[in-house]
């Protein structure tokens, strides 16, 4: 029987979606963080439960093949899961999280191909939220800690683009040096509570969000904005986005334009898009254009065909398949991204696009009754992934071919499974977007069986 703050020795055979090591003693499966597939660990129990227990790491007996020195010094951030582990061995792991999500939840024998992972690993995100806060009268400025609301200050993240990083950095002493409130998350107190970088990869072009916790414009936040406008020039926007919630959003629904545009350009391959405070886009903007092309490729449209695009964000997948369709319609629940949608296709040129503002689940349907067919559908749909009345009205519309794009391998397993009873599953690609993460995404295609 396992007894809390005594060491075990493990062995790590798998990682969990944390990217926290898996072990078992005596058939009890244990999380160990810190540990990764191969390691034999003297490893500490912290917390029991009937049916688990979690664990740290008390020494390396004998440490895995595929473990690395992380190049990051911030070990204690959660933003890098799985940095002690070697890229090469991060893709293999990859690939085999969503073999088994296919085999396990799915049911399905199919082929997974290898991951499409990135050259270089670093300096790739183009958007990131800095929780601030006050810690034994030091302002913290960084990434939370794991499971936990604990903030790790960061000077320079590995991950982060360059000039996002120098501008951080000139940030915190500007912020050191004022009166501003920080946000006191327990007591719901204090004013500035995050900071949200966007930047253009092409353009370099910077948007800076202060995220406040009040309705008003907050004088001194724009006078920081103004002299870090001075200090960097690329920075073209400077908001206040308003949250006054006590939950973990991050960011709420207003946003008052301190300086500026209200918005910035980025681009995928050669589309333009208008980015604001709200907008959904991929954060790895290489990767995304690998992603997409692949999507394209599996799609495999013509002039002649009708696509349906569901949860499609500011259009940004509906764009590149309305270059080669006949027409594409969109759907997604946020008003706002079809907006942002509607002039993207303007701005772009397409005229053959057509969007539409609600839950999916419910417009779906009701496209359908109204008689709307495709050749093809393409989803994306967040992490829980599609609902059922939408995999409900995609088996009764029958298209030829179905595009599944996928943040979360276990739900596109589930989903695929339904799909399956009229399509198989021709082709599974994982494309690493986020390196040093367990995350992955996945595109499928599946074509209808005659």
């Amino acid at each position: 029987m396992l007894e809390k703050n005594k060491c075990y020795e493990i062995k790590i055979i798998d990682l969990g979606d944390g990217g926290e090591g898996i072990g078992k003693i005596d058939n009890l499966t244990v999380f160990v963080h810190g540990g990764i597939p191969g390691d034999l660990l003297s490893t500490k129990i912290i917390k029991l439960k009937k049916q688990y227990a979690i664990g740290i790491v008390d020494s390396i007996i004998e440490a895995s093949e595929l473990r690395q020195i992380p190049e990051c010094p911030y070990t204690k951030c959660g933003g890098c899961q799985t940095q002690n582990i070697n890229y090469k061995a991060q893709l293999d792991l990859k690939k085999k999280l969503v073999e088994d999500c296919m085999t396990r939840i799915g049911g399905l024998d199919v082929k997974v191909n290898d991951v499409l992972g990135m050259n270089e690993p670093i300096s790739y995100r183009n958007k990131s939220q800095y929780p601030v806060r006050m810690v034994d009268g030091k302002l913290h400025l960084g990434f939370y800690k794991q499971r936990t609301h604990e903030v790790v200050n960061i000077d320079n993240c590995m991950v982060q683009h360059p000039l996002v990083n120098k501008i951080m950095k000139s940030l915190r002493c500007h912020l050191e040096n004022s009166d501003i409130k920080i946000y006191n998350e327990e007591k719901h107190r204090g004013i500035l509570r995050h900071i949200v970088t966007r930047i253009s990869f092409r353009t370099q072009d910077v948007m800076l969000i202060f995220v406040t916790n009040n309705n008003d414009e907050i004088p001194v936040l724009k006078d920081i904005g103004q002299k870090l406008v001075e200090e960097f020039p690329n920075i073209k926007s400077v908001i206040q986005n308003i949250n006054t919630s006590k939950g973990n959003r991050v960011m709420g629904y207003e946003n008052i334009t301190l300086l500026g545009e209200d918005k910035i350009m980025d681009y995928i391959s050669d589309l333009s898009f208008e980015i604001s405070p709200l907008s959904f886009l991929q954060v790895n903007p290489i990767q995304t254009e690998v992603l997409y092309n692949k999507a394209l490729e599996l799609a495999d449209i013509n002039k002649e065909d009708q696509v349906i695009d569901i949860y499609c964000g500011i259009g940004t997948i509906s764009l590149f398949l309305a270059e080669e369709a006949k027409k594409v319609v969109g759907v997604e629940l946020i008003d706002v991204a079809i907006e942002d949608a509607k002039k993207n296709a303007i701005n772009n040129k397409l005229d053959n696009t057509e969007f539409f503002a609600g839950k999916a689940e419910v417009v779906i349907p009701d496209l359908y009754k109204k008689g709307y067919r495709a050749d093809v559908i393409v989803v994306d749909p967040p992490r829980k992934g599609c609902e059922k009345q939408v995999l409900d009205t995609m088996l009764a519309m029958a298209p030829e071919k179905i595009v599944y794009v996928s943040c979360k391998p276990s739900t596109l397993a589930r989903d695929l499974k339904i799909l399956s009873e009229k399509y198989k599953v021709e082709e599974v690609q994982p494309v690493d977007l986020f390196p040093f993460t367990t995350h992955v995404e996945t595109v499928c295609k599946l074509k209808l069986l005659k």
